[in-house]
């Protein structure tokens, strides 16, 4: 597949088909592959992680042809991206939110600065299970696409997070530079992984590191551009 050249990459080539819609109505998007889909890409599930879908973005708009086999969403959390807040518009942390046997009415808790971990943020989980519509319309999603694998990015942890430590969770690693972990080193009740494992999904957590969106993309958009392309896993 050709690869566009940059001065075309000001927008998609390609549309995407809706799947669902947020707290605030905005519409959740996936760019749908040429052929049957083995592979699912989601990006932007915290809002404060929007370096996860300009490096999908980026990557996408790479691309000549639609993806053969690869589908993508680059934001599953829009009111994230659009607030500026990890949360949906209703303040629920979408990675605990999913219908697992640990999910927990707790509040979820993230940093609000890397480097002062004492400086904690509580996030509600949602009041049950999949009570937000952006986690009804992944999982709907999920289950009609029926994807081999599911990649999901997040930031700034520097790893590939596999816990069957495959043989894509290796590749990942290896042209990607990042360690390859079977656990992230900390609970995640509700979370996407989670529920995967339980379902019998292959899920890898592609955590990108701590770095300007500059210097992320040019280190990872063509890895990204040759797993859209078919090359690589």
């Amino acid at each position: 597949m050709a690869i566009r050249p940059l001065s075309d990459r000001g927008n998609h080539r390609h549309f995407p088909e809706v799947f669902g819609q947020s707290v605030l109505n905005q519409e959740l998007e996936v760019w749908m592959p040429a052929g049957d889909v083995r592979i699912l890409i989601v990006a932007g599930q915290h809002g404060e992680e929007p370096e996860t879908a300009v490096i999908l973005s980026r990557a996408l708009r790479g691309l000549s042809e639609r993806s053969p086999h690869c589908a993508v969403i680059l934001t599953v959390n829009p009111d994230g991206i659009l607030r500026g807040t990890r949360g949906n518009a209703n303040g629920v942390d979408l990675n605990r939110n999913f219908p697992t046997s640990d999910w927990s009415q707790d509040p979820s808790t993230y940093r609000w600065n890397l480097d002062r971990p004492d400086e904690r943020i509580r996030l509600s989980t949602g009041d049950q299970p999949a009570s937000e519509p952006e986690t009804r319309h992944i999982l709907a999603l999920v289950e009609d696409l029926n994807p081999k694998l599911i990649l999901t990015l997040h930031a700034p942890l520097a790893c590939i997070d596999d816990p069957r430590l495959s043989e894509h969770g290796k590749l990942l690693s290896e042209r990607s530079g990042l360690k390859l972990t079977d656990n992230i080193g900390y609970p995640t009740p509700g979370s996407f992984g989670t529920w995967a494992t339980e379902n019998a999904r292959h899920l890898i957590t592609f955590e990108l590191p701590r770095l300007s969106i500059e210097e992320l993309s040019e280190k990872f958009t063509p890895l990204f551009e040759e797993i859209l392309a078919g090359h690589l896993l």
